[in-house]
């Protein structure tokens, strides 16, 4: 369902998610938005190693993670830190759990907004998409980034708008973009992120792993 150009500094775990509603019927879990808190109890825990790691991903095809072009995993620290990081729907809730504490970030898209063939690699210079209701618009020139037949539509700063969750979505992609210098630190992050899901009656499927793909040297 999608597929990873070789990258020689990703592991990441792709997945695909049924719920068993739609996700506007689902609503809020209390047990999700109890774990939005830097105190909440967690498998893992991000530092600044973990921090260092991600940005030097980002950095790889020539992107530069600061300022607002920095991880979402540390815009979720910020929010969090600030008492500002509140539920949005199951989906996104069980993928900003995750991307807080183990500090990777961590895309999610409608599986019925994008059109095959899925591809994540670099994004060429020029690339871009709206990221928010507002028309904002994102740069991801030499970012690592999810592509679908209409081009850019998500990555671990931004996803686009036109592939977020609604309140009629059934079905997602999840895409956790992790370190190899950080071990087995995603696939740590999957089994919980699948844990967390399994609890709202979701179904997974791991699509690809960028273990599958042969990286250079």
């Amino acid at each position: 369902m999608i597929t990873f150009d070789a990258h020689p500094l990703l592991d990441a775990v792709a997945f695909a998610t049924t719920f068993p509603a739609l996700l506007g019927e689902i609503g809020q879990a209390d047990a999700l938005a109890a774990l939005l808190r830097l105190d909440a109890p967690s498998p893992l825990r991000t530092d600044d190693g973990v921090r260092a790691a991600m940005r030097d991903l980002l950095r790889h095809g020539g992107y530069k993670p600061t300022g607002r072009g920095k991880p979402a995993s540390e815009y979720l620290l910020r929010a969090a830190a600030e008492g500002t990081l509140g539920p949005i729907n199951a989906a996104v809730d069980a993928c900003n759990v995750v991307s807080l504490h183990s500090g990777l970030p961590i895309s999610v898209v409608d599986l019925d907004r994008v059109r095959p063939p899925l591809r994540a690699g670099i994004a060429p210079q020029g690339s871009s998409y709206v990221f928010n209701a507002s028309g904002q618009v994102i740069d991801v020139s030499g970012l690592v980034t999810i592509f679908d037949a209409d081009g850019p539509c998500a990555g671990p700063v931004k996803d686009s708008q036109r592939t977020k969750t609604t309140p009629e979505t059934t079905r997602t992609l999840s895409v956790i973009w992790g370190a190899r210098s950080l071990g087995d630190r995603t696939h740590r992050a999957f089994a919980w992120y699948r844990d967390l899901l399994a609890s709202l009656g979701a179904r997974t499927e791991v699509i690809t792993s960028i273990e599958t793909a042969s990286a250079p040297g």
